[in-house]
């Protein structure tokens, strides 16, 4: 598949890597080519499928530098968070209890098939959930079920099992997946550092 990936941080590029290892033809978007790093227009162009990556504070800027046009009719994997440092460390999370960065981004780009994933975790896992032993969660949320099918699919493919792909709903869910992460920072004291994540018990 042709995926474009939009951010050159350590996200975007582990997730790019992962998918280069796995067969697709990806192209990584920055504000500035160079450095294996296109505009971020030609990565959506490019995209069958699209992972934004970005800062979740500059992602809606870098998707309008993406256009709207080369979004459409897409599948739009929102990975980013909104995590606000003006105060010092641990950030600010979220952009509010009542709406989501996936939902602000759906809205702004309605043409596009928004699925929220990926956010909850630190990099290394969203790749290969097998480093962290035992069984443990990742969760989509997003308006098309053909797109989380999709996205789904992409994830079994970087081994997460089919049971551990916690379907939440629409688009609308992403607020908790967001607001989850300022637990998720302040649990990595006890866990020892980022590579944890969440299982849900029955």
């Amino acid at each position: 598949m042709r995926i474009g990936v939009l951010g050159t941080g350590v996200v975007g590029t582990t997730i790019a890597g992962k998918l280069r290892e796995l067969g697709h033809d990806v192209l990584i978007g920055s504000r500035s080519a160079g450095d294996d790093a296109v505009p971020f227009a030609d990565a959506a162009a490019h995209g069958e499928l699209v992972f934004n990556c970005t800062n979740g504070a500059a992602s809606l800027d870098a998707l309008h530098a993406a256009g709207a046009e080369n979004l459409s009719g897409k599948v739009l994997v929102d990975v980013s968070n909104a995590l606000d440092f003006s105060q010092g460390p641990p950030p600010i999370v979220g952009v509010s209890i009542d709406d989501s960065l996936g939902e602000r981004i759906q809205r702004a780009f309605p043409e596009a098939r928004v699925v929220k994933a990926l956010n909850t975790m630190n990099t290394n896992v969203m790749v290969d959930p097998s480093v962290i032993a035992g069984e443990h969660d990742v969760f989509v949320s997003g308006n098309d079920e053909e797109a989380k099918a999709r996205v789904v699919e992409l994830l079994e493919s970087f081994g997460w099992p089919a049971d551990r792909i916690l379907d939440l709903g629409d688009i609308t869910a992403a607020r908790g997946q967001e607001l989850y992460v300022a637990f998720w920072v302040r649990l990595m004291g006890p866990a020892g550092g980022p590579s944890f994540n969440i299982h849900v018990v029955r």
